[in-house]
């Protein structure tokens, strides 16, 4: 009998405070960056880059600096609540990891959205066609200066088309991960075209023919973008 009254007893004290001592659960922060997706499956950029490539090159090249930057983000409360342009205006002041890793992302989300499949590539605006010409010559000279700068980056990093200071044209090329926003270029200024020539970015299918993938890009570059990237930086 006195069993069956401490069991009444028990049953109607508050469910609630078996549980007073228990912290509510709480979602784990939101990353700062995250992948962007290609606005392509990552077999529209056959022939001139491979379906294997791409899923690698996005998948887990792309990620690993996203996941190493949170990393440092999280680590370093000077840089939370900054994007990686303004990582990217200070590069000079950030440790090494921080800056390749900011630079990795950015470029490689510049990347992605200046190609399309080689049947919607399109051409420059007339305004970016005539501004390759005043600068170079021609659009083949153009082509072939970006292809030297290319060839003649010792090494992994990219080359790119930017718009400078004076809002002219220049074409230059940067080590690492490195790009033109970042206030330790050589040669500063707006990207509106940039081609990987990291090894990861053509070895599959090229192996070491560097000259034979920077060729074959133009099958895939985005003019519309480019073109609307060129009046925007013209505009600023």
């Amino acid at each position: 009998m006195r069993s069956i009254t401490l069991v009444l007893i028990l049953s109607a004290l508050p469910v609630a405070s078996a549980f007073a001592q228990t912290p509510a659960a709480t979602a784990p922060a939101p990353a700062a960056f995250v992948l962007p997706k290609l606005p392509y499956a990552v077999d529209a950029l056959e022939p001139a880059i491979d379906a294997q490539t791409m899923t690698i090159h996005h998948g887990r090249h792309h990620q690993a600096f996203i996941d190493n930057l949170n990393r440092a983000v999280a680590g370093d409360p000077s840089l939370a609540g900054l994007s990686v342009e303004q990582m990217l205006a200070r590069a000079s002041t950030l440790p090494t990891g921080v800056r390749n890793n900011a630079g990795g992302h950015w470029n490689h989300s510049f990347f992605w959205t200046t190609m399309a499949p080689a049947g919607k590539a399109g051409r420059p605006s007339p305004a970016l066609q005539a501004a390759i010409e005043a600068r170079f010559g021609s659009f083949d000279a153009f082509k072939a200066a970006f292809r030297t700068a290319g060839m003649g980056r010792f090494g992994s990093g990219w080359v790119w088309l930017i718009v400078g200071a004076d809002g002219q044209l220049a074409i230059t090329s940067t080590p690492n991960q490195d790009n033109p926003l970042m206030d330790v270029a050589e040669v500063r200024g707006t990207p509106i075209l940039g081609n990987d020539v990291w090894e990861h970015a053509y070895y599959l299918r090229y192996q070491n023919r560097r000259g034979d993938y920077l060729d074959n890009w133009w099958q895939v570059v985005d003019w519309a973008e480019v073109s609307r990237r060129f009046a925007a930086a013209r505009a600023r």
